[in-house]
């Protein structure tokens, strides 16, 4: 049987680099459906398994947290990703240095 959509999500998440991040659209075209932006964040929302799919590492398409970050609100992402490394600019990660570029097979 084939994976759900939320799975697929997880395994993409799962992927992205410790001091880097990926947009949710980033997210849901290397899952497979570049419309599935919002699911993706319905999929974070409900991680089984924070410590292992780091969804703190997911940010809008301009470098923006969520504010409904389910694991302890938009300044827990904040916090999470400065511990990282990932730096802000005037409240969004500059994407032009921390976004993810996934290698291509």
């Amino acid at each position: 049987m084939g994976q759900s959509a939320f799975e697929k999500i997880y395994e993409v998440v799962k992927q992205i680099p410790y001091g880097q991040v990926a947009t949710y659209g980033q997210v849901a075209a290397i899952a497979g459906n570049r419309r599935w932006a919002r699911v993706v964040g319905y999929a974070l929302h409900a991680n089984p398994d924070p410590e292992h799919i780091p969804c703190h590492r997911v940010v809008n398409r301009e470098g923006r947290v969520s504010e409904a970050f389910a694991f302890g609100g938009g300044n827990r992402q904040v916090e999470l990703l400065m511990a990282e490394g990932v730096e802000f600019v005037n409240g969004y990660v500059d994407l032009a240095h921390y976004q993810w570029e996934r290698p291509s097979y």
